[in-house]
């Protein structure tokens, strides 16, 4: 199975050649497509001399719209059969790529979730965000009767079939509650599984804020009743 990876960025000039050596050092990936979205600390112009090498493709949005509209930049995009979302912060490593995708070759799921909370290796920091996680995760449940720990995570691994047809309107950090609640009102086979995670802090550049919370809560309220 073909596997494209989708690499949203935005303003990551320290860490986007080193991501991309990580990704490539799996040996699993097919196809890197690389969305910037309209970055101004220069990644856009090292990234516009990677494109094409190693199998790399650069998508430039002329102006900064958020993750979730560069998510859906790569996903249209993408040609592989597997699709996997991989942030450009080195939170998320790319070694656990085949736990990530064992669920997918077996055929037991359609959609692999990678969790924070299930015991895997993780560097401690930001209780107050990892409470927030867990409470957005606490209300998926609640939502759409299901019993995911890490709703939130970075960390999505799927078949194309399943966005094929879904409508998706997120823009920024939002996606990830639009697409969990999507998968599940269209009862597609999810599968958790553990992996590691090294947070970096909003002093290192974290980029999402309190007011993300709030609007994940909104996008699960919403999409429980709309499609």
């Amino acid at each position: 199975m073909k596997l494209s990876v989708i690499i949203p960025v935005f303003n990551e000039i320290g860490n986007i050649e080193e991501i991309l050596k990580r990704v490539k050092a799996t040996k699993k990936a097919e196809e890197i497509v690389v969305v910037d979205d309209g970055s101004r600390d220069g990644t856009r112009d090292l990234l516009k001399k990677l494109d094409g090498k190693e199998k790399v493709r650069v998508i430039l949005h002329e102006k900064n719209q958020g993750k979730g509209a560069a998510v859906r930049t790569g996903l249209d995009a993408a040609t592989g059969e597997i699709i996997l979302i991989q942030d450009a912060d080195l939170e998320y490593d790319p070694r656990d790529y085949p736990i990530l995708l064992q669920p997918l070759e077996e055929g037991i799921a359609d959609v692999v979730y990678g969790s924070r909370f299930l015991g895997g290796p993780r560097r401690v920091t930001m209780y107050w965000h990892m409470i927030a996680n867990k409470l957005l995760t606490f209300m998926t449940n609640i939502l759409y009767d299901t019993i995911l720990s890490d709703m939130e995570t970075g960390y999505k691994v799927f078949r194309r079939k399943v966005v094929e047809g879904m409508k998706l309107h997120a823009k920024r950090f939002d996606f990830e509650p639009e697409f969990t609640a999507k998968v599940l009102k269209r009862h597609y086979r999810i599968y958790e599984v553990p992996i590691s995670f090294n947070p970096r802090d909003y002093s290192q550049g974290k980029k999402i804020k309190l007011r993300d919370a709030f609007e994940a809560v909104w996008t699960l309220l919403k999409y429980r009743f709309v499609d």
